[in-house]
């Protein structure tokens, strides 16, 4: 029997219209795990995708572990990145279970929320697997970012939070705001520590290509939308384990 996920490689290759924005992020963001954890004993990270964000997170850990769900995504990503010696490991997130019930310092869902069936399944599946004092980073597109707004606002979207086919394409089932996810984050047991904007993005992708900026204005655009995660395209959310009463 085929595995559905395997449907969505060539959505991630840079064919794709919108690759050039997700190199923009998947390199933002985990620069910014990267810069705020330093280097922990064991990290997990949930989903490859384009592998851009795993190749980078595989230098800030001793161990670092990848649940995927396709066979043809992780072959694709051990063909980019030979020399990574991350564990990679073929499972569904819902079927995971760590080996000697390991527990992890740093737990990463870069952009996976959206996709899942059941997010808070997740989430709270994946709250017992953090070690004490333990971070989870979440990343998901936010479906008020700025381009979309005045997208809404010129009536050529009728919905914020409105899938495009590209999003379909690419297996998201949903959008965020700041809001919803940090009451996704809340209702599964996680305090909500930091959160950060990834991408400030004020026009369509196209247009933004066609003004053929220098590469460190995009890098000031992320600078920038640090503090302004609710016009940004994408959310980086850090968690921790809310204390029992």
């Amino acid at each position: 029997m085929s595995n559905p996920l395997d449907q969505l490689v060539a959505a991630y290759d840079d064919s794709n219209p919108y690759a050039f924005d997700n190199e923009i992020m998947l390199h933002w963001y985990a620069h910014r795990i990267a810069k705020l954890v330093g280097v922990v004993p064991r990290l997990l990270e949930l989903g490859i995708g384009h592998g851009i964000a795993s190749e980078m997170l595989s230098k800030q850990a001793s161990s670092h572990t990848i649940i995927e769900g396709s066979e043809s995504i992780i072959q694709r990503f051990k063909k980019q990145y030979p020399g990574c010696t991350s564990n990679i490991i073929l499972s569904y997130f819902e079927d995971y279970l760590p080996r000697h019930n390991t527990l992890f310092d740093v737990i990463v869902m870069g952009f996976v929320l959206e996709h899942v069936d059941d997010p808070h399944a997740i989430l709270t599946k994946y709250r017992h697997y953090l070690a004490p004092k333990g971070r989870l980073f979440i990343a998901v597109p936010n479906a008020d970012v700025l381009n979309r707004r005045l997208g809404f606002y010129m009536g050529l979207l009728d919905d914020l939070k409105e899938l495009s086919p590209n999003d379909i394409a690419l297996g998201h089932q949903r959008f965020y705001n700041i809001d919803s996810i940090c009451q996704e984050v809340r209702k599964a047991g996680f305090i909500t520590t930091t959160k950060e904007g990834i991408y400030l993005k004020p026009f369509t992708s196209e247009q933004m290509r066609s003004l053929k900026l220098n590469r460190s204005v995009y890098h000031a655009l992320c600078q920038v939308g640090i503090e302004y995660p609710e016009l940004c395209c994408g959310l980086l959310i850090e968690a921790c384990v809310e204390p029992s009463p």
